[in-house]
């Protein structure tokens, strides 16, 4: 890989030499000329520097077929889905107007797929039986303080009745003893009935505590007015007999001020077959911004994210089961910020890196660390070097995923924070004493980065801003490759398109990446003119796909189990360096913790290769991966789908 990065050193050197040397005798006014656009796009075609740099270029959808893309993933058809729901457009919402589509970017189609909710901020994963499963998203935009015409907030039920539960109705309404003042709820609320409490030494009961249940409520009455400063318990109007005295509300302030986006509990699979949604049983919990990660079982854990309240989910995670459709809480309580970056460690465990979305207080569940959510126990790893500026970091499992080994790229202050970080920080699962160390520095404070595994064993980081949501026209025109083998970068050619908020990108079959979304704050660097969403999808080429013929990978199964060997067809075997499984990537808010690159054992045969899986579960988790080949260039093939059972 040290070859590889010194040869690409070598290409760039080459490439300025000769333009020095070709402009050194020419006039003033024609330099000038010629050291515009025209010689930019004359220079960046030349074969001698994509095969050094790459090439990026745009996709150009027809405009009735743009949309916001805040999600996409690869499915195992080869297609890419990309949903918008209402694309962060109060206008969209409000119409009920949300979008999906499926595009094959081989054939160059795109198809709208009928959208059942709004999955604006949903969160998605791969299944073992190919589906994607997506659970959370909007069940209503945020509010600003000035928007605000009565007051509101959370109303927490307590039921003290430890025989029945019960249900309050859309509407119900609740009247302060102290400050008299009336709220009513927005939603129905199922209030579990209270749990007896005995003595662990006597067996004597000592009390029951009550059953919870969380609502938002609103005012009656518009005004400041109506707004409450202090806690009071209210009285539920309607209840009568012992429903009235067992069941109650308390609620803190109840104000005028800003109401975050309040989240769905909705989940749906989507089949890439029959390309549309199928519903599945709701989550117990809503979410916006929620992380869905797979387990060794093939179960699925959700956490995080903002619930109908607009409040933090307060810590109550749990497990999708894909046999029965139906979701069950974990054990104990874990609170992480929205968006966290949690995945599948080789052990069983889960490591959280400490990127996050935002959201929630500042001083819980930002630490970086492994959890063991059998016993609900967090070890923490130290050494996180800007620790106050992980939101809207990237996290990636350095390639190949057996090293454990992970990279937190750039990040930011939390919430609208100016700051910004040029660390990598990279840890070592595997060492005795895990802890971060620093790798190679960024250029610029970077948030929002995109990243992307390569076949070769290289990842893709491109993109993001130097402020929140790209403020001051602070979006970064740059990308680099980085190699674990040098822990270097190595700058490549720079994107068209500038990514910040809403973006991400995806490995594509071809060994191309696709880029998607932007959402910036402002159009111009002073800050006064509303952005726009960045609709176009760029579309980039490594340098490796410049180097002459690529490996063929033909025959053999498409069925692998895990510790099991099959024979592929390639024409020239000795030339193939590597064999890997890429799982393909489901994208969001710099978020992807479906990628990964497993490397396989490989054994060059007359025609052919033999290549082998890895016998963990937890490493080489049930699904469609892409299997590549590499030859001594660093140049992949395509990609052969093949399923791990």
């Amino acid at each position: 890989m040290k070859d590889r990065a010194g040869r690409r050193r070598a290409r760039r050197l080459a490439i300025g030499a000769a333009a020095v040397l070709a402009l050194a005798g020419m006039n003033g006014p024609w330099l000038y000329r010629f050291g515009t656009e025209k010689y930019h796009q004359y220079k960046i075609d030349k074969p001698e520097y994509k095969a050094a740099n790459g090439k990026w270029e745009i996709v150009r959808f027809p405009e009735k077929y743009r949309l916001n893309t805040i999600h996409a993933a690869l499915l195992h058809t080869g297609r890419i889905l990309m949903i918008a729901g209402s694309g962060n457009n109060q206008d969209n919402f409000d119409a009920k107007k949300f979008d999906t589509r499926i595009w094959d970017p081989v054939k160059g189609t795109i198809k709208k797929i009928p959208t059942p909710n709004d999955l604006f901020c949903t969160g998605h994963t791969q299944l073992a039986n190919g589906n994607l499963l997506i659970a959370g998203g909007t069940k209503r935009y945020e509010k600003l303080k000035g928007d605000i015409t009565k007051a509101g907030g959370l109303m927490v039920v307590h039921n003290e009745n430890p025989d029945t539960p019960i249900t309050l109705p859309a509407g119900t309404k609740f009247t302060g003893r102290k400050n008299h003042k009336t709220f009513v709820s927005k939603d129905p609320v199922l209030v579990p009935r209270a749990k007896k409490v005995f003595d662990k030494r006597t067996g004597a009961f000592v009390r029951n505590d009550p059953g919870l249940g969380r609502i938002y409520v609103e005012a009656q009455r518009s005004g400041a007015r109506y707004e409450t400063g202090t806690q009071d318990n209210y009285r539920v109007r309607g209840l009568s007999g012992s429903d009235a005295r067992n069941t109650y509300g308390i609620a803190q302030k109840l104000a005028l001020d800003k109401k975050d986006f309040q989240g769905i509990r909705d989940a749906y699979e989507f089949d890439p077959v029959a390309e549309k949604y199928i519903k599945v049983d709701p989550m117990n919990e809503a979410r916006w911004y929620p992380t869905l990660t797979t387990l060794g079982d093939g179960k699925v854990l959700s956490l995080s994210g903002l619930d109908e309240i607009g409040q933090l989910v307060p810590g109550k995670n749990e497990v999708f089961d894909p046999k029965t459709r139906k979701w069950t809480y974990t054990k104990g309580v874990r609170q992480f910020p929205t968006y966290p970056a949690i995945s599948l460690m080789r052990n069983g465990k889960l490591f959280y890196s400490g990127s996050n979305a935002g959201y929630g207080p500042d001083d819980v569940g930002r630490e970086p660390g492994v959890w063991d959510m059998e016993t609900n126990k967090f070890t923490r790893v130290p050494g996180m070097s800007d620790p106050d500026m992980l939101e809207t970091s990237g996290t990636v499992l350095l390639p190949p995923a057996q090293d454990e080994k992970y990279m937190v790229v750039g990040g930011g202050g939390v919430g609208e924070s100016t700051k910004s970080s040029r660390k990598t920080r990279i840890v070592d699962l595997k060492a005795d004493d895990p802890h971060f160390v620093d790798g190679p520095a960024l250029e610029k404070g970077t948030r929002y980065p995109q990243s992307s595994i390569l076949p070769d064993d290289t990842v893709l980081v491109s993109g993001g801003s130097e402020d929140y949501r790209g403020r001051g026209d602070s979006n970064i025109l740059q990308a680099r490759i980085y190699d674990a083998g040098s822990n270097r970068f190595e700058r490549v050619a720079d994107p068209l398109v500038g990514r910040n908020y809403h973006s991400g990108s995806i490995l594509l079959p071809d060994g191309r990446v696709m880029f998607f979304g932007s959402d910036s704050l402002y159009a111009d660097e002073a800050d006064t003119e509303p952005g726009t969403f960045e609709q176009r999808v760029e579309i980039y080429t490594p340098p490796y796909l410049f180097h002459g013929e690529r490996p063929s990978l033909t025959g053999g199964p498409r069925t692998i189990a895990r510790g099991g060997s099959a024979t592929y067809r390639t024409a020239r075997p000795s030339s193939i360096r590597s064999a890997r499984l890429i799982r393909p990537s489901a994208s969001t808010h710099v978020t992807d913790v479906d990628q990964r690159s497993i490397a396989l054992d490989l054994r060059k045969k007359d025609g052919g290769i033999e290549i082998t899986v890895p016998s963990n579960r937890n490493l080489v988790e049930s699904g469609w991966y892409m299997l590549f080949v590499t030859d001594g260039q660093g140049t992949p093939s395509t990609a052969r789908w093949v399923r791990v059972p």
